[in-house]
């Protein structure tokens, strides 16, 4: 578990938190096993960024879980809370082991790789650069999904995770876009985001 950074106590909904919590855990595992299987290290450093997410989420159920006690019925009911938000919070500390694994170059067999190589969905980390045609652009707009079969699952805005985005959401210079998709539709939308691509074919 890495270092939590001082947090300040907000009146933030246990619910609200655990279905975060629940989001960004089932994203770290897509990514965890997607950046072993293809060795891709900027992957596996969105799988740590998530993890100092994931450590502060589980601190603040916890803070908001103590101070709702008021008798022996609220901490009953707030233990399984606190449960489920440690056993999501192991999941988060299993897939950053996976992506230590390859920033530290030590991989998976290249047979596993190449199997894996084959299948139709792939999954991409990209930045929005400063002459990328996306800027400014909702994702209902740009309809890459129907375009070039690619969905953008989540995106980083500085510290802050969007999980399946909305098709009201504009990109923005420097955001990082986690994109799942065909092959041939990743590398386009790499083109795109990165400004070596500019147009989007209809």
């Amino acid at each position: 578990m890495v270092k939590l950074e001082k947090i300040e106590y907000k009146p933030i909904s246990v619910r609200e938190l655990l279905i975060e919590i629940k989001d960004l855990s089932e994203l770290m595992i897509d990514l965890a096993y997607s950046a072993a299987l293809f060795h891709s290290k900027e992957l596996a450093e969105e799988v740590l960024e998530l993890e100092k997410r994931v450590d502060t989420l589980a601190y603040l159920i916890n803070m908001n879980a103590m101070i709702a006690v008021r008798d022996a019925e609220d901490a009953e009911f707030l233990v399984g809370v606190s449960i489920v938000a440690s056993a999501a919070d192991k999941i988060s500390d299993a897939a950053a082991d996976i992506a230590t694994i390859v920033i530290q170059n030590i991989g998976i067999h290249p047979i596993v790789r190449q199997a894996f190589e084959k299948v139709e969905e792939h999954l991409m980390r990209v930045k929005v650069s400063s002459n990328s045609i996306l800027l400014g652009v909702l994702l209902s707009v740009l309809e890459l999904a129907a375009r070039i079969g690619v969905d953008i699952i989540a995106i980083r805005r500085n510290k802050e995770w969007i999980i399946n985005p909305q098709g009201n959401e504009r990109l923005e210079r420097n955001d990082i876009l986690i994109a799942r998709g065909a092959p041939h539709g990743i590398d386009e939308l790499k083109g795109l985001a990165e400004g070596t691509i500019t147009k989007l074919e209809d």
